[in-house]
């Protein structure tokens, strides 16, 4: 929701980075190549003694604020933790934050077998697999570090899950990164077709100085067009699953409010913890460059509390980024509905984030068609 200034104190979601490494070596990936090496220095994997620092940080926040918030075990790869250490950290996670909080798993499902889903199931966790459409899609990026493809192991991930009864309900989707060369309908078919409830779908990563992979230009429209055509195997099929950025741009198209960073102006209370206990940004500020994802103090859960990081004025410069700047935007008529884009994606060496974002012309043929088929279908008086 958007707060006033107040609202800075509350915190939304956690990435809590419990692995530094990852087993597969995704080409796109902004972690390990776009430039920031800081996970280099990073402990492979969070101890015992950090994440018992994590927990009760997390208690005191839950039992400052109002609202409940989020949990997501991040990295790297998060099931590198194996499934005892595992059930360790679900157990203490789950013992500070009770539910309504939420403990989730961002996970690429290839380690997802049954001792780990086991554990999962224990402690109501649930689980979202990174996987970018049919085999030859996924494998031309998501390569493990031998440079083979990683299809087959994540899709028999999957399927451990929507096997069981106990886990199915845990799966709440599946989120691919687009290939703008693709074929969206393609790949719409095929993300359906892995039974999750909910599919959820990034551009490749970019800035105003390195475009995105597939962009030729500013001005181009290569994602835009892309996404059209995944929305139109959206619309025109009589038993989708959820479509997150989808759904939350034709709920701002028709007045309504998104429910995630990315699009709208809704404002979020994010905050990364690193394997060592560090406290910092939005981890996908690294697309801007290295170290852009750190605040200029070194918080730690060891030493700080998140409600004296929450109010602090560092992080109230960094809430506040998530409106755009560029004097475009304040005068665009789609702003309400974009939101400027994700931050990183707004870069460049010259004027930092004073810019829209790089797939500005992207989102606004998107827009477009969601309007014109809003109009359409919206009754007229004669």
């Amino acid at each position: 929701m958007t707060r006033p200034e107040s609202g800075a104190r509350q915190l939304d979601t956690v990435l809590l980075k419990v692995a530094s490494r990852c087993n597969l070596d995704c080409s796109y990936c902004y972690v390990y190549h776009m430039g920031d090496t800081a996970w280099r220095d990073q402990p492979k994997q969070m101890s015992d003694a950090i994440l018992d620092a994590v927990a009760r940080c997390l208690a005191d926040q839950y039992a400052l604020q109002s609202a409940p918030f989020s949990v997501v075990l991040h990295g790297g790869e998060p099931l590198l933790l194996g499934a005892a250490k595992l059930e360790r950290f679900c157990a203490r996670l789950r013992d500070a934050l009770p539910h309504p909080c939420g403990i989730h798993i961002q996970t690429n499902g290839a380690l997802l077998s049954d001792p780990v889903i086991d554990v999962l199931v224990r402690y109501d966790v649930g689980i979202s697999v990174s996987i970018d459409g049919p085999q030859r899609v996924h494998d031309r990026f998501r390569i493990d570090h031998r440079g083979k493809g990683s299809y087959s192991r994540v899709r028999a991930g999957i399927e451990n899950v929507t096997a069981r009864a106990d886990a199915r309900p845990l799966l709440a989707g599946v989120l691919a990164v687009i290939d703008p060369e693709s074929d969206p309908a393609e790949v719409y078919a095929a993300l359906k077709a892995l039974g999750a409830p909910g599919l959820d779908i990034l551009p490749r990563d970019g800035n105003w100085d390195t475009l995105p992979f597939g962009k030729s230009a500013p001005g181009t429209t290569e994602y835009g067009r892309w996404l059209e055509g995944f929305l139109d195997s959206y619309l025109s099929d009589p038993e989708p699953p959820r479509v997150r950025l989808l759904d939350d741009m034709l709920r701002l198209v028709l007045g309504g409010r998104s429910i995630k960073e990315g699009v709208g102006t809704t404002d979020y209370g994010i905050l990364v913890i690193e394997p060592d206990g560090t406290v910092d940004k939005n981890d996908t500020l690294k697309v801007a460059g290295a170290g852009e994802d750190r605040f200029g103090e070194r918080w730690s859960v060891l030493t700080d509390s998140f409600d004296q990081i929450l109010g602090s004025p560092a992080f109230a410069d960094y809430y506040r980024q998530q409106r755009p700047s560029a004097a475009a935007c304040q005068v665009c008529p789609d702003l309400g509905i974009c939101g400027g884009g994700m931050v990183a994606h707004r870069w460049s060496e010259t004027r930092g984030y004073d810019n829209p974002t790089i797939f500005c012309a992207d989102q606004r043929h998107l827009i477009a068609k969601m309007r014109r088929l809003a109009e359409a279908a919206l009754p007229h008086a004669d």
